[in-house]
């Protein structure tokens, strides 16, 4: 089982690499606009995605300039330096979707990763300024029923994540940030 879902992972990295590898890097180019003009990286997730908040912040390599958005915080205290990354499983998620809309009132710049769930439906791929999809529908693996487990929402963030990172960090090199 797990050598199927090993497989099945490195297929979705593979995925994401091909088809938000452009989003990623857009990504990284707004979140550098906060580092150059001494503004914070305000990172806020629900659920399992609470995961990379901890890596952005306690990990061995945390990200420049981060903070995690919590309900302390006030809309009205936001400078227009700061940038929003928001993480969420599904882009209709009401309470990441409650925040998005607020950041998209005020013109506050700020970028979306969660699973498309309808394109019929108000999510955060249509207000944010880049949304980046998991593509996470449904569970990796087939159980004996026909029903699908294994949902690695929180690692595929993780990924996103880490690609977004990296190339901001080469960004922070190339120019001095």
């Amino acid at each position: 089982m797990l050598k199927m879902f090993s497989t099945q992972l490195s297929g979705l990295f593979k995925r994401l690499h091909e088809k938000e590898e452009e989003s990623m890097e857009d990504s990284a180019r707004i979140l550098a606009q906060a580092l150059g003009g001494d503004g914070k990286i305000f990172i806020y997730a629900t659920n399992e995605m609470k995961a990379v908040v901890s890596e952005s912040l306690y990990s061995a390599e945390p990200l420049q300039g981060a903070e995690e958005w919590t309900e302390e915080h006030s809309i009205d205290n936001v400078s227009p330096n700061d940038r929003f990354l928001l993480f969420s499983r599904a882009s209709d998620d009401s309470e990441v979707l409650s925040l998005a809309k607020k950041l998209a009132e005020e013109y506050i710049p700020f970028l979306s990763v969660s699973t498309i769930m309808s394109a019929d439906s108000e999510g955060l791929q249509d207000i944010a300024d880049v949304h980046i999809d998991l593509k996470l529908t449904k569970g990796l693996l087939p159980d004996e029923e026909g029903n699908r487990f294994g949902y690695p929402a929180s690692i595929a963030a993780l990924f996103v994540y880490y690609g977004i990172k990296f190339t901001l960090d080469e960004f922070i090199k190339e120019y001095e940030l």
